[in-house]
């Protein structure tokens, strides 16, 4: 075996070299306005939603926010992403918490507002978090579930001066004209509550 072939020259190491050393301004830049893949919550992932399910904002400056409003997804955690990425949908969440280890991916910028009320005065004023899951079915509300959702909303009230309670801390259901009833009667808000107070 020839030894030489195998090793990589000197001119080939110092190319790559200098390839890799080009300033990053001179790479292609990304599109005006672009965003950042950075989430406004570090554990989460970014899971963007289509620009068309939701509404350009710079709340907390356009609307203040005064509430997190809990959802329960009716669809798996996978299904809910394609939804939310959907633009014929309509419809999106700032934030999705997986069943099975309370993975949080965020879908829309907290400064954005989010479709996921069906109430605009609510979406305007409100941070979205769904839930995977459905209303009849409470071995979906896994202690990693409520566990690391509180701790989603507790940050989320901590940043926006929210009061940790049941007044500012609501269910989709509670939401003037909604004809949801998630996060349904299994979903255990006493303890909700107490788990974002602790967080």
């Amino acid at each position: 075996m020839d030894r030489s072939r195998s090793q990589p020259s000197r001119r080939r190491i110092l190319k790559g070299a200098a390839l890799a050393a080009v300033p990053y301004a001179l790479l292609p830049a990304t599109r005006a306005g672009a965003r950042p893949l950075s989430t406004d919550y570090p554990p989460a992932e970014w899971q963007p939603a289509s620009s068309s399910n939701c509404t350009t904002s710079s709340r907390p400056t356009s609307y203040s926010l005064d509430r997190v409003i809990i959802h329960v997804t009716q669809e798996t955690y996978a299904n809910t992403l394609a939804i939310f990425q959907n633009p014929q949908k309509k419809v999106s969440a700032h934030y999705v918490v997986r069943s099975a280890d309370g993975h949080v991916a965020q879908c829309v910028r907290e400064a954005d507002v989010a479709w996921h009320a069906g109430n605009w005065d609510y979406n305007t004023h409100s941070i979205g978090i769904e839930h995977e899951g459905w209303v009849d079915k409470p071995a979906y509300f896994t202690d990693a579930l409520y566990e690391r959702s509180a701790k989603l909303t507790a940050a989320i009230c901590d940043k926006y001066g929210i009061p940790k309670d049941r007044a500012h801390i609501i269910g989709h259901a509670e939401v003037p004209g909604t004809d949801h009833t998630d996060p349904g009667p299994n979903w255990d808000w006493v303890r909700y509550i107490k788990l974002v107070n602790f967080a």
